[in-house]
Parts: C-alpha cells; structure tokens; sequence
C-alpha cells in the first residue's frame, strides 16, 4: 500500500478503549496477529449500520475483533469461535460481562460450530483459514437475511501473494472454482481467490474490498 495512504488511514482510525489496549498488548507481546484499529473501526460501524443484534465468527483468537462489534451494538450476541483453549480463555477474560453484550464461547471449529445455530446473523466475520473462506460463505449464506453482512479479512496481504491473486481473479477464462489448469500458489491465496470469485459472481451479494488493515472484502446480501 501507498505509505501516504497508510498513514492516512492509521490517522482516522478509532482510538482503543482500555480493555482493547491491554488486548493489544498481549497480542504484541504474544506475536498474535489482530485485525487492528483500521479493520476494528469497519467492524465497529457494520455493526452499527445494520443495528446488529447477532454476530458470528469465523475465528476469534482472544475476542479482539468482537470487541470491535461490541462497540457498535446495543446488546445482542456475539458467538467466538476457537481451535485454541487457551487463546478462547483469554477471551473469556477480556470480554465475558462487557460492553452489555452476551459473548458466547465455541471451542473448536467453527464450520461445525456455525450448524448448532439458526440464525438470521446480522454481521459474520471470516478471520479463519483463507482456504476454507468459500465453504464457510456455504455454511451461512442462507443465514443471512437481506441486509446482512459478511466480512472477509486478510484478503490482500498478510499470507496472500496480492500479485498472484489479482491475475487470478483478472482473468476472463471461466470462474475459478471449476478451472482445470493448476495454479502454483499457496491454498490461502487459492482460497481467497476463489471467495473473492464467489462473491462477486453471485447476484445476491454485492462487494466491496477496503484497504484497511491487510484488505477486507465487505459483502451485503440484497437478495
């Protein structure tokens, strides 16, 4: 990215409230990635916009990016989803009894963890494995109601070869998912690709992709 651009971005983001700041921490102390301010702030106002009530993500590290939806809700449920105990105690930690809003915690996957519930979702966040970004848009499609949102992070950079993926995705050949050639790159980018294909093929959705942090792809359902 643009080092102007960047700055201009880390420049409007939102401030962190305390509890974020001693997320943040741990997370730099621990080397554990987070979406970040830029990424926080668009989390904070889908939220927001969509007076979200019931949130769903896929991946949640420590609860980070949830407190980020938490900001923009009044009240409602937001469902973490965590392979890793230890990293879903410290959510529980930082967030259980905040921001007026029912955490709940799934231990494990979070695509078997997304069949135990209904529904409609408001917002749902993809933060998990980029390879597994479309299976997962399968799962809560129909989860959705009109309105709803999806947000699919890391989507130009971090593991993604950005270079790669867009000759992917600017080719005219058929769509991605049914090509027969192989492609030498890496499954995140293969998999990325093939969401960002999915989205933007299917009449019901409408995408956008922010620069924020390393790249959110934003998807509305209209239809």
């Amino acid at each position: 990215m643009d080092e102007q651009l960047r700055r201009l971005l880390g420049a409007v983001a939102p401030t962190h409230d305390d509890r974020q700041s001693r997320m943040l921490d741990h997370g730099v102390a621990e080397g554990f990635p987070t979406v970040g301010p830029q990424v926080g702030g668009v989390l904070r106002l889908l939220a927001r916009l969509t007076d979200a009530t019931d949130v769903f993500e896929f991946g949640s590290g420590f609860g980070y990016s949830a407190s980020w939806f938490a900001r923009g809700m009044d009240g409602g449920r937001i469902v973490l989803t965590e392979y890793d105990d230890e990293e879903l105690a410290l959510a529980r930690e930082f967030l259980d009894g905040a921001y007026g809003v029912d955490f709940v915690f799934e231990s494990g996957d979070a695509m078997a963890a997304v069949g135990r519930y209904d529904g409609p979702f408001d917002v749902v966040l993809l933060d998990h494995e980029g390879a597994r970004y479309a299976p997962a848009l399968a799962r809560v499609r129909e989860k959705l109601e009109p309105g709803g949102v999806v947000v699919a992070d890391n989507v130009t950079a971090g593991p993604v070869d950005a270079e790669t993926l867009s000759v992917m995705l600017d080719t005219e050949e058929d769509p991605l998912v049914t090509r027969d050639e192989p492609w030498d790159v890496d499954t995140t980018t293969e998999g990325i690709a093939s969401y960002l294909d999915l989205v933007r093929s299917d009449p019901a959705l409408e995408t956008v992709v922010l620069p924020a942090g390393e790249g959110v792809a934003v998807s509305v359902r209209v239809g």
